[in-house]
């Protein structure tokens, strides 16, 4: 098939595609004139990288996940860490942007946003603290 019907089946873009063969992801004959030909097994796979980087999992880690679902002879301890790694990452990044959240609804709710010059936003994002 095409890449406009691959494209169509698996949700993803055409660029997107695209980038994911010239990075070695997925690897589509090509037909005698040039165009690529999409067999259903290459549309599984970006199916799979669809699925996977919806999850947020970095385009290394799907590489991984991919040698992993060819690899008969895996364990699924070794799938499992890469996404308990990844886990790990989300709840931190969760924390990052709950602490984010936090400060900026204080300093929200400290400035009274009326006609007077002083503001604390202003005054906590000129100050020296980390």
């Amino acid at each position: 098939m095409n890449i406009k019907d691959a494209a169509t089946r698996t949700g993803l873009p055409a660029k997107t595609i695209r980038y994911y063969e010239e990075i070695g992801l997925i690897a589509p004959d090509r037909k005698d004139n040039g165009y690529r030909d999409y067999a259903d097994s290459e549309v599984h796979t970006l199916a799979f990288l669809g699925r996977a980087r919806s999850l947020g999992f970095s385009i290394d880690e799907c590489r991984a996940l991919l040698a992993l679902y060819d690899d008969k002879a895996r364990t699924s301890a070794e799938v499992r860490e890469i996404a308990m790694t990844h886990l790990d990452q989300i709840e931190a990044k969760i924390a990052e942007l709950q602490s984010m959240r936090d400060t900026l609804r204080g300093l929200v709710h400290a400035c009274h946003g009326d006609t007077r010059p002083d503001c604390p936003i202003l005054a906590d994002l000129a100050s020296e603290k980390a």
